[in-house]
């Protein structure tokens, strides 16, 4: 959504760009760009009720969380899910909102999920203030992003089941995986936290008590994501080194069989090594039975080096 919401009563209007940037009527404002030229970003920064530090917030490149309050507003940055690169390092996208008592100015570089939501609902009449537009974004935000975070959980639960399984090099990458996205959602969702937490805590009169009511909720649920995001760290680390033990128990499982093999081949080679030297005075090197004698013998000894690895309980271990 690109445009502006206007809302005087229960008359709620879409308005263009212009319009709303040039609109000094009574009701609430909500003026949202999407800010991927630079006609916008200039446009953005020449209004002159935004002041210099909120506007360069607002256009800035690189954001994180954040909220600070700026003569009678508030800059607020805050990260959800949207239209994002799978490989971007950024795992989630900013919007950024410069809130006043009737009027938000929010700016987003790619989609928001929840920016189309909030609409929907403003369009429905339940947005009347600032104090509500910034909360339903924070409870949209929250909101979608929880199943995410709890998807990394599932993933890690998969992978848990399938340990006795010998795909051991695809559950390390599934598990690279989730504590790679686990990382990139970390990066933001803390932040997240503590903005709302900041927000919900400053005295102005456009965020009323039930606006600080949601925030808050907003902001524990972002806590709680932290906290299972924490989890997840640390059972992939688990997971990782528990998938190194198994591969080094395989190795030695195969080593020691590589190993019980040699042995039993190493005196029978000794045998026929030396009963197979082309010199004379070979014992029964003319006799009929010799061929057979000797691998019986030989067999009699690899069976009886087998039975004593077997007693040393090295094979069945």
């Amino acid at each position: 959504m690109e445009g502006a919401l206007l809302v005087t009563g229960d008359d709620v209007r879409r308005l263009s760009v212009e319009e709303g940037a040039a609109y000094k009527g009574p009701g609430f404002l909500w003026l949202h760009l999407e800010g991927r030229d630079d006609h916008d970003l200039a446009f953005l920064k020449a209004q002159d009720d935004i002041p210099d530090v909120a506007a360069g917030a607002l256009i800035a490149t690189e954001t994180r969380p954040r909220c600070d309050p700026i003569e009678d507003g508030a800059i607020v940055n805050l990260r959800g899910p949207g239209d994002c690169d799978p490989l971007d390092s950024d795992r989630l996208v900013s919007i950024r909102l410069w809130i006043t008592r009737n009027r938000v100015t929010s700016l987003s570089r790619r989609t928001l999920s929840a920016t189309a939501l909030v609409a929907a609902k403003a369009e429905a009449g339940k947005i009347r203030d600032s104090g509500d537009l910034v909360a339903a974004f924070a409870r949209a935000i929250s909101t979608q992003l929880d199943p995410e975070i709890a998807a990394l959980g599932d993933r890690l639960d998969d992978v848990e089941s399938d340990l006795e399984s010998s795909q051991l090099y695809r559950l390390r990458r599934e598990i690279t995986a989730v504590r790679s996205d686990a990382i990139g959602f970390r990066r933001f969702v803390a932040p997240d936290r503590d903005a709302l937490n900041t927000l919900a805590a400053l005295d102005f009169d456009w965020l009323a008590e039930e606006d600080r009511l949601h925030i808050v909720e907003a902001a524990d649920r972002f806590a709680r994501m932290v906290e299972e995001l924490e989890t997840v760290r640390e059972r992939a680390a688990l997971l990782h080194e528990q998938i190194t033990d198994l591969r080094a128990e395989q190795v030695d499982q195969r080593a020691l069989y590589i190993s019980i093999v040699a042995f039993i081949f190493l005196p029978l080679t000794f045998i026929t090594g030396l009963l197979g030297m082309n010199v004379e005075g070979i014992p029964y090197a003319r006799a009929a039975w010799a061929f057979w004698g000797i691998a019986a013998f030989c067999v009699a000894v690899g069976i009886g080096v087998f039975a004593w690895f077997y007693w040393r309980h090295w094979i069945n271990r």
